[in-house]
Formats: C-alpha cells, sequence, structure tokens
C-alpha cells in the first residue's frame, strides 16, 4: 500500500499571501464586470448608430497606453498586450452580435 502524503502544517505567511491574491483576483473579477458592462452599452450606442464593431485606431492606442503602463508598473508589457487583446477580441464579438441584432437607426 502506498502512503498518503501528509498534509503540510499550516503556514500562516502563506495563508496571508494567498488572501491578498484571493482578493486581488475578486476585485479583477468585479472589474471586468463592470468594463463589460459599458462595453455593451458602447456596443449598443455603435449598432444604433451604424458604427463598426471595431476600431482599430483605438484598440493600437489603448495598446500602446498601457504597455507603457504597465512598463511603469513593472508588469511584462508583452503580457498586458496579450491581455488587453483578449478582452477586446471579446469585446469585438459581443459588440458583432449586438449589431446583428439591432438594426441602425436612420434620423
Amino acid at each position: 500500500m502506498s502512503e498518503q502524503p501528509s498534509t503540510p502544517p499550516t503556514d500562516a505567511q502563506l495563508e496571508r499571501y494567498r488572501s491578498s491574491i484571493d482578493n486581488i483576483d475578486a476585485a479583477l473579477v468585479h472589474l471586468l464586470a463592470e468594463r463589460f458592462k459599458v462595453t455593451q452599452d458602447v456596443g449598443r450606442y455603435k449598432a444604433s448608430v451604424g458604427l463598426p464593431a471595431a476600431d482599430l485606431e483605438r484598440e493600437s492606442r489603448q495598446v500602446a497606453r498601457l504597455r507603457a503602463l504597465a512598463e511603469e508598473s513593472g508588469l511584462d508589457p508583452v503580457f498586458s498586450e496579450k491581455f488587453l487583446r483578449f478582452i477586446v477580441a471579446e469585446v469585438i464579438h459581443h459588440h458583432q452580435r449586438i449589431a446583428e441584432q439591432e438594426p441602425p437607426t436612420s434620423d
């Protein structure tokens, strides 16, 4: 029979680190939820006035801005760009779905 691995003793410092990570993760989820609420509004607005889902010029400016912020903050700018591009791809997907459901209004 093989022995069960023993449970490591509780490490108070590790638990404090993990608790902080858990709090940060929760804050990130809440921030992303708020961001997506606003981008849904943007998608509906764009659809209502006939604007395209994507804005490549803005995306390019945002990538440059967030890369610079990442560098200032000691975060890998490549990671920040990948993260932003992932979020933007999701937003554009949502905008496209909204545009398919909501024809533009004519003034």
